[in-house]
């Protein structure tokens, strides 16, 4: 008997009714749009709540590392009067975030790597690297500006964050430049009243090597018109004018690392790069005086040892007082303290012809003495001399010091007796040094017409202990040092030295010394037209803006990058020419462009 298989008409199942499948796609699209969004929330809510901690303990006074994000990104919070690396770019000096990459640890190197790195050390140096700045790719800053504006925007009523919401300072992200644009920070401001957040600012910068830029004025004050629907703007100008920085090259001012600028804004601008008009408002910049370093003990100058010049000077004093003549002032030139004037300042301060006995015994032992005994045998020889009588030194009065208290003791016959033993014969050496060093100055900016003697009290005082004597007279030094670099290099008039003479003064008698200070002093354009009016600025900047702070275009030009952590070409050290510059310079340009968003 035979079978016949019929074969079954094939069929597609129905499993769900008509349109199942879309309902499902989409069902399932919900779902991972819900978790993203989710997860933003959690994210931003997380983000915001570092930021307040971090915010929060600043203003109590706890200082601590950047608090870590997510493992691999660091906020730290920059305090107003800090350094900032957004310095070049904003001129401002606000407390800000700083969000980048966690720097790399770097491995302890064996040491047949360390040997190897000293090889490499030069030619790392030389690319810029620096693993301590590390930017973010332009999609992870703009999702972490993000967070920032979701937590701080009042219409985000289900974040889990305490309301109202604390308005946390500017939020700013390194950028690597990897994108088109060539990003290298984004940054994020709040826009307030005094009770609510209205509105952020988003902002944007890039930067570029330029030698051929080409910018026009009217163009960037059409686009920022066209971007802020603005109707009215104006234009500042800023330029930097370099009027000296000493080098390495620079064998004039051996030790020297001064840096004298003028800074100069005005309003409006009229073209780019344009020169700076007469009506300006302009400050002299100075920074990092003449600093010598730490003084050590010098080589001796002289070829006989400190007890011979010693005892030939004291008994040259013994010939006079046996003529009756031991009080005449000697008027033997001294030549300035090697110790303490270097070459520059040397050329501009008269030599005394008054030095007293204890000024002249300075002079001798500071440039011999090579040790601890020398100075214990030479006052010794003093002392001996003063109690035997065979000299009657004459000095200057106002002298509190150990020395000079011997002496005048000696005038009546009776002497307190000395142990030169420990640090005794030290402090005789730095009272009369200190002494010396007080007059010196005296004589300088007295006889320059820079200060009086009140003007000069604060330094001089001996009513003070040796050690806060010594810090007072370290800032006089330091003063001295900035005015002598603006009479030697800017040759101002003598009105602007009396000014900046007394604004060092009236800093230091407030302040404890500081050579990284920066002085400025507000001048005349018409009094240094002819130190820039035909110089190239070291930066020049043009901001438009319509009466807002915060709502602004900046296009700026300088001779340095103005970013820190992105890798420019740097020319290698053939390129530079016997004065330290460029044969041919290298020119970088930055934008800043922001965008407004306001809250509903």
């Amino acid at each position: 008997m035979g079978v016949k298989v019929v074969p079954a008409r094939k069929s597609r199942p129905r499993t769900s009714a008509p349109g199942a499948h879309f309902s499902l796609a989409v069902s399932g699209l919900q779902s991972n749009w819900g978790a993203m969004w989710s997860g933003a929330n959690r994210a931003a809510e997380e983000f915001y709540a570092g930021l307040l901690q971090e915010f929060d303990e600043n203003k109590k006074g706890i200082r601590k590392d950047p608090f870590i994000y997510e493992a691999d990104i660091q906020v730290q919070l920059i305090s107003k009067g800090q350094p900032n690396p957004l310095k070049n770019i904003l001129h401002e000096n606000e407390t800000i975030f700083i969000v980048e990459k966690v720097p790399l640890e770097k491995e302890e190197p064996s040491p047949i790597e360390e040997l190897q790195s000293e090889d490499t050390a030069i030619s790392d140096l030389s690319t810029g690297e620096n693993v301590g700045l590390l930017a973010l790719p332009i999609g992870r800053a703009r999702q972490l500006i993000g967070f920032y504006t979701m937590a701080h925007n009042p219409n985000m009523t289900h974040l889990k964050i305490n309301r109202p919401v604390t308005a946390l300072p500017p939020l700013w992200v390194r950028c690597d430049g990897s994108d088109p644009e060539g990003i290298s920070w984004l940054g994020a401001e709040l826009i307030s009243t005094s009770s609510n957040i209205t509105g952020i600012v988003l902002y944007m910068v890039t930067c570029k090597v330029d030698k051929n830029f080409s910018v026009n004025l009217e163009d960037l004050k059409k686009s920022h018109k066209k971007r802020h629907h603005l109707s009215t703007l104006t234009a500042s100008g800023f330029a930097r004018y370099e009027l000296f920085k000493s080098t390495a090259l620079d064998d004039t001012v051996a030790a020297s690392q001064t840096t004298i600028t003028l800074d100069i804004s005005w309003s409006p601008v009229d073209e780019i790069l344009q020169t700076p008009p007469l009506s300006s408002t302009a400050t002299l910049v100075l920074a990092d005086g003449l600093r010598t370093g730490v003084t050590e003990w010098p080589e001796p100058l002289e070829a006989k040892s400190a007890v011979q010049l010693v005892q030939e000077f004291l008994n040259e004093l013994s010939k006079l007082n046996e003529f009756g003549d031991s009080t005449k002032k000697d008027t033997e030139i001294v030549k300035h303290d090697a110790a303490a004037v270097d070459g520059s300042i040397e050329c501009l301060l008269t030599v005394r012809g008054d030095l007293d006995f204890a000024e002249q015994l300075w002079c001798k032992m500071s440039s011999s003495v090579i040790s601890y005994q020398d100075l214990v045998k030479c006052f010794s020889l003093v002392i001996q001399s003063l109690q035997r009588g065979a000299i009657q030194p004459w000095l200057h009065s106002g002298s509190n010091s150990l020395l000079s208290k011997l002496i005048h003791q000696s005038y009546y016959g009776t002497m307190d007796t000395v142990s030169l033993s420990g640090t005794v014969p030290v402090q005789m050496l730095l009272e009369i040094g200190l002494d010396k060093l007080k007059k010196d100055y005296l004589c300088f900016f007295i006889g320059q017409e820079l200060a009086s003697l009140n003007h000069l009290e604060y330094f001089i005082s001996p009513s003070v202990d040796t050690q806060e004597q010594v810090h007072r007279v370290q800032k006089l030094h330091h003063i001295l040092e900035i005015v002598v670099s603006c009479m030697l290099f800017i040759k101002p008039q003598h009105e602007l030295l009396f000014s900046l003479t007394q604004s060092c003064i009236k800093y230091y008698e407030q302040n404890p010394l500081d050579e990284q200070h920066i002085f400025q002093l507000p001048v005349r354009p018409t009094a240094v037209k002819d130190l820039y009016q035909n110089e190239k600025p070291q930066k020049w900047r043009v901001e438009i803006n319509s009466g807002q702070k915060k709502v602004k275009t900046v296009w700026q030009l300088s001779d340095s990058p103005p970013i820190d952590h992105l890798n420019f070409h740097r020319p290698d050290f053939s390129e530079l020419t016997l004065s330290g510059s460029l044969e041919e310079r290298i020119s970088f340009t930055n934008m800043v462009t922001c965008s407004q968003v306001h809250f509903k």
